[in-house]
């Protein structure tokens, strides 16, 4: 299983599936996170984390422990 913690720089992945229960997933779909959207990975803080994303138009900042719950393809 490939998560959006494993994708590169530059690289865009399409959403296959969405872990996680309760309030986490939620908050992970109001950010606009859905199943088929396409996120592309711009780049990782300094540190490695959060990781800064494109999706939807918008720039996105998700930690990593987040982004482990994201299953892509």
């Amino acid at each position: 299983m490939k998560t959006l913690k494993d994708a590169k720089i530059g690289q865009t992945v399409t959403v296959k599936k969405l872990h996680g229960e309760g309030p986490i997933r939620r908050r992970i779909m109001d950010m606009g996170i859905t199943k088929g959207v396409e996120i592309y990975v711009r780049k990782f803080a300094p540190l490695g984390d959060p990781m800064e994303l494109f999706i939807r138009g918008y720039e996105l900042s998700l930690r990593k422990d987040d982004a482990q719950m994201i299953e892509v393809e």
